[in-house]
């Protein structure tokens, strides 16, 4: 093999070896931390507005022992009284919507915060709402949240996805 054919060769490895570091570099790595929060906040949303195996007292319970802190703070202006106020409120959801689902189309976890980005039905016809909660975790327990929603509209004005 002559001397410019080694020396592409050389050459082409570091390319090929730089874009591979380059690469790893933007990959997004969790401490345990961070993997553990985004863990539990996913396992509590299944609870919360997935498990209709279970019977409703079952998942407050559930939500109640394993979720949220006795010391919960709801920042939604339309749930009152910290985490009882929040079960009282599913309570009646599932009682009023016993189909009603939901599913993460993104998760993310940076410190003690989580976020996830959901779809939730309370039909299965239904076109359903876009939410976006964000979590505190503190000793794998859901201490405060803050949520936005919006209805997926029938007629989008554009041909963007809510997903």
């Amino acid at each position: 093999m002559n001397t410019q054919k080694v020396l592409n060769l050389i050459f082409m490895g570091f390319i090929v070896l730089s874009f591979s570091l380059a690469c790893r570099a933007n990959e997004k790595s969790y401490s345990s931390l961070e993997q553990s929060n985004l863990d539990k906040a996913i396992y509590c949303m299944e609870i919360l507005e997935n498990r209709n195996d279970l019977k409703p007292s079952q998942r407050i319970n559930i939500l109640r022992n394993e979720c949220y802190a006795d010391n919960f703070v709801e920042h939604s202006p339309h749930i009152s009284g910290g985490r009882e106020g929040l079960f009282r409120l599913f309570l009646s959801r599932y009682k009023e919507y016993p189909e009603l689902s939901m599913s993460i189309k993104r998760s993310a976890s940076e410190g003690d915060l989580v976020w996830l980005h959901l779809h939730v039905k309370r039909t299965p016809d239904s076109r359903g709402a876009a939410l976006m909660h964000i979590f505190r975790m503190k000793d794998g327990m859901v201490v405060e949240h803050w949520g936005v929603g919006q209805p997926v509209p029938e007629k989008p004005k554009n041909n963007n996805t809510m997903f």
